[in-house]
Parts: C-alpha cells; sequence; structure tokens
C-alpha cells in the first residue's frame, strides 16, 4: 500500500506499479484499498503497510493510522513487525553517493485477538496500539515518540 500522491507522478507511478504496489487514501476509510489489502493477503501475498501513513519528520513515531489492525482483523494475516531507523538521513538524492546507515529491525510475527461482536473505535484504535508498540520496541527508546511509554497487556 502506498499513499495516493505517489501515483500522480507518472514516473513514480510507474515504479509504485512495477512493485506491485496500490494507491490507499490517507486520512480516511478507502474502501477499496481496504479490500484490495484483504485480497492480496487471501492470496497469500505479503502486505507492506506504514501505519503512520508516512515517515516521520521529527524522527519518532506518531500516532497512527488504525488501518492495519483493520486489514489485520479482516484478514487474520499475521503481522510481522518492522523497526526501521535512519532514513531521516535519506533527503534529496545525495544520499545515494553517501550511503546513510539504515537499520532494519525484524519482529516475531504474531496475529491480533479476535473480536466477539462489533468492532468498536476505542478497541480498534487498542489494536493499532498493540501493534505500534511491538514496532516499537524494535527500535532505540529515542525514535519512539508516541509509543515511547505505552504498554498494552491483551492476550
Amino acid at each position: 500500500m502506498a499513499k495516493e500522491e505517489l501515483f500522480r507522478s507518472r514516473i513514480v507511478g510507474y515504479i509504485m506499479g512495477g512493485l506491485s504496489a496500490f494507491p490507499v487514501s490517507k486520512g480516511r476509510l478507502d474502501r477499496r484499498a481496504l479490500h484490495r489489502a484483504v485480497q492480496v493477503l487471501a492470496d497469500g501475498q505479503a502486505l507492506v503497510i506504514f501505519p503512520e501513513g508516512m515517515r516521520s519528520q521529527g524522527r519518532r513515531l506518531k500516532p497512527a493510522f488504525p488501518g492495519a489492525a483493520l486489514i489485520a482483523l479482516r484478514s487474520g494475516a499475521p503481522i510481522i513487525p518492522i523497526g526501521i531507523t535512519g532514513t531521516e538521513k535519506m533527503k534529496g538524492l545525495s544520499w545515494l553517493w553517501r550511503r546513510p546507515e539504515i537499520t532494519v529491525n525484524i519482529g516475531k510475527a504474531f496475529t491480533l485477538p479476535p473480536i466477539n461482536g462489533k468492532l468498536t473505535k476505542a478497541e480498534l484504535a487498542k489494536l493499532t496500539d498493540v501493534i505500534m508498540v511491538r514496532i516499537a520496541e524494535l527500535i532505540p527508546p529515542k525514535y519512539r515518540g508516541h509509543y515511547a511509554n505505552k504498554e498494552i497487556k491483551w492476550h
């Protein structure tokens, strides 16, 4: 999934399509993207989601959108949390020659607990926090931002 703005450029849109990416509208429920994401998972493929919707300009985690949790619940797919640091050094094109150090930490796969009955916004927010806390555990404390002191108990 990639923000729809990336598909407005012919070149970047072509590259994103070549990566099998599809557009998603930020800040609102995009039913078409939600259905496509669930279908990708049902087809046994991997789906990459950036729950915050973009790289953080402040280098720290921001509150995430609930889409990742909603897709995980609807599909039943396992979630593999990934913490990435160092991307703040990738500005402009000069980073291609400087080769900044990027760190990628991959966590243990987990699934969200099933919800009995109707899913509320509060439950969805808590499950989103579950995902983000798992990501926060994979990065140094100075990058954890909104999730620095959150501890989620579930199961």
